[in-house]
């Protein structure tokens, strides 16, 4: 894992320097709150916790009121029971935010939503991101959601990122093999849907060679042989994607064939 360029500094001060700068925001408000707590407590953790030499009272009120909790004042004695769903993640955003850091990792933050409440969330992380020169990394399963509002797209498999790059290039005319077959079964996709056999593999037992080799229709189909890379598939691993803005793609036979212009 790198941040800034560096590789992360795992001693207990270096961490605790890194948690201000980078906040998580759960999937479920309801289990990132302590019942116990206020909102006003809820929002003000992080502060004590590292030590905030300002005033208290004016950080978490501008937090709540940047979250869309306006007049703020109003929600500082309620407890997590007395609000929302959608009131309870604008209070955990709120407590993301209170410490101003310069990246919010928020984890499926709209699943546990109401439909009508997860455009006025979206539309909220995307307008602080604006507003404060946020980043956001969001991890979700939903590609519609990506294509909506993120920048750059990294697919995940077993693990490991397999492609990364610009989102219209990645969710348009994607390269590795279990990206096509994510893609291949969304309502607007043209063609057969790819349709995976088996389970994917252990995780403390990842296979040698491609993770993916196992469940690869590029493999199976005989594809990747065709390319000349089906024993690479089997049995090389491949390196990890670096960081940067190009496209990259984790696959023997996408790296073999030709890649096709897009206007």
């Amino acid at each position: 894992v790198t941040f800034g360029g560096e590789p992360l500094d795992y001693s207990g001060r270096a961490l605790k320097a890194y948690r201000k700068r980078v906040q998580l925001v759960l999937q479920d408000p309801s289990g990132s709150l302590n019942p116990r707590h206020t909102v006003y407590d809820a929002v003000a953790e992080g502060l004590r916790i590292h030590g905030y030499a300002g005033d208290e009272h004016t950080a978490v009120s501008d937090a709540l009121a940047r979250a869309g909790l306006r007049p703020p004042e109003r929600f500082f004695l309620r407890y997590p029971h007395e609000l929302s769903g959608g009131q309870r993640q604008r209070v955990v955003i709120a407590g993301a935010l209170v410490l101003e850091p310069e990246l919010i990792v928020a984890d499926e933050p709209v699943a546990s939503l109401d439909a009508s409440v997860r455009g006025e969330i979206l539309a909220l992380l995307l307008r602080l991101r604006d507003e404060l020169g946020l980043s956001a990394l969001v991890v979700t399963h939903d590609l519609g959601l990506a294509w909506n509002i993120a920048d750059r797209v990294a697919v995940m498999y077993l693990g490991r990122i397999v492609e990364t790059g610009a989102v219209e290039q990645i969710l348009t005319a994607p390269r590795h093999p279990y990206t096509q077959a994510l893609l291949s079964v969304l309502p607007e996709a043209q063609g057969d849907p790819v349709i995976l056999t088996g389970e994917p593999p252990d995780p403390s037992n990842v296979p040698s060679g491609c993770r993916f080799h196992a469940r690869c229709h590029v493999l199976a189909s005989g594809e990747a042989e065709r390319a000349g890379v089906a024993e690479a598939c089997r049995t090389q691993d491949l390196p990890v994607l670096e960081g940067g803005d190009r496209t990259q793609v984790a696959c023997h036979w996408a790296a073999a064939a030709p890649v096709a212009a897009t206007p």
